[in-house]
């Protein structure tokens, strides 16, 4: 496999940085560090008001809900309004509804409907936003692929300094005043997006109905077998490896040693994050899903470690192992699909993919209890790391995935 990876020493990566770049980077980070610091702040305030476990529950599966739902719709008007406008106009209804669900918090207000109706409209927005994150970045940068490692080890931090950021806030000023900064994460990205000087001659595509484009979509994404391929294998993966492991493991975690060291693991996980999108940006491999298949692989150090009740230093070693292997994998996976896809149907074949995706990881984490349940954590995750290992097997056999060259 590292036959096919050298180097990269195009000049052309020193253009990088352009203005356009700089923008949408900052565009990015600062949404993503909101996204990062949701979960904590959320939780926080849905229990504090009174509502429990249960209504944390439903406040995030709403948002997740409804991402899943719209994505596919997301997609289509992305094509037809341009990328840029839909992004723009996610994060103008993000910062309201955020700044709704503060001002809600700090009143004492928050009735439970409300802050349902509110994330599951903040969800629809980004599905919104979400196919546009795939789209822009080959109109904006020299180097697909280095972009993205760029990108990945921003979200890398992001997922680290985000969650830790609002549970100091949360604890000094409430939820409420993470809700405030969070949603002034989402008018700092709409106004870096609103600054990027775009081609004005990028197309808006009207002509055709919204279904036929939903259908041409669905036509190109099936007839890419390395692309359903991948997503097929996928949908087992993702529910049964990340997607179940997350919750199980880290239960596991704080069994063995306690809540400090899920922290420390899930910093190192991200710390992994920053390694496996660092080494992206450097290297091109000429396959680039027969490289990327190692990030599968690596990833099931994540649900391996903990079901061997190991010491400490064994489980941050193998959680920083599955970090590098997931982002590693996510910039190859990107970049291919922003490569290989044409710019006027990318927005709705990638919206095909993050719902997949979505899919996926939603059902491991509904059947993470029942199973652990049913056959014991620690078996589970035991079985959650030889499937990872098989779907790995099952990308390299397909031809059209392990053979797939790069563009560019």
């Amino acid at each position: 496999m590292t036959s096919d990876t050298t180097p990269v020493t195009d000049p052309a990566t020193k253009s990088l940085w352009s203005g356009n770049f700089r923008l949408y980077f900052g565009a990015r980070t600062t949404s993503m560090l909101g996204d990062g610091m949701l979960p904590v702040a959320l939780s926080v305030g849905v229990l504090a008001a009174g509502h429990g476990i249960t209504g944390v529950g439903y406040a995030l599966g709403a948002w997740m809900a409804a991402l899943t739902l719209f994505m596919l719709a997301g997609g289509v008007l992305a094509d037809r309004f341009t990328p840029r406008r839909m992004m723009v106009l996610a994060d103008v209804v993000r910062v309201v509804v955020q700044a709704t669900m503060a001002i809600t918090f700090v009143l004492g207000a928050s009735d439970l409907v409300t802050i349902v109706v509110l994330q599951f409209i903040s969800g629809a927005a980004t599905a919104l936003f979400q196919p546009g994150v795939a789209s822009m970045i080959p109109k904006i940068a020299t180097d697909v692929q280095r972009a993205n490692g760029v990108l990945r080890i921003s979200e890398a931090l992001a997922g680290v300094l985000g969650p830790a950021l609002a549970g100091a806030l949360v604890t000094a000023f409430g939820a409420g005043t993470v809700f405030f900064i969070y949603a002034a994460t989402y008018g700092v990205s709409a106004v870096c997006l609103v600054a990027m000087r775009m081609d004005r001659a990028e197309a808006v595509r009207t002509a055709e109905s919204y279904w036929r484009q939903l259908v041409e979509g669905w036509q190109d994404f099936r007839s890419r077998t390395w692309l359903w391929g991948v997503i097929a294998i996928w949908l087992v993966y993702g529910c049964f490896v990340p997607g179940v492991s997350l919750p199980v493991a880290a239960e596991l975690v704080v069994a063995d040693h306690g809540s400090t060291a899920l922290g420390i693991g899930m910093a190192l996980f991200g710390a992994g994050g920053v390694l496996g999108g660092a080494l992206a940006m450097r290297t091109k491999a000429a396959r680039p899903l027969l490289a990327g298949s190692l990030g599968w692989a690596l990833f099931v150090a994540y649900p391996f470690v903990p079901a061997l009740r190991p010491p400490e230093l064994l489980l941050y070693a193998g959680w920083l192992v599955a970090g590098f292997g997931l982002a590693y994998w996510q910039v190859l996976w990107s970049t291919t699909v922003q490569t290989q896809i044409p710019s006027d149907l990318l927005n709705r074949v990638y919206a095909y993919d993050v719902a997949g995706s979505l899919l996926a990881l939603a059902l491991g984490r509904s059947l993470a209890g029942p199973l652990a349940e049913l056959v014991g954590a620690r078996q589970l995750m035991a079985l959650s790391t030889v499937l990872g290992l098989v779907c790995t097997g099952l990308l390299l056999a397909v031809p059209a995935i392990r053979n797939l060259r790069r563009v560019n």
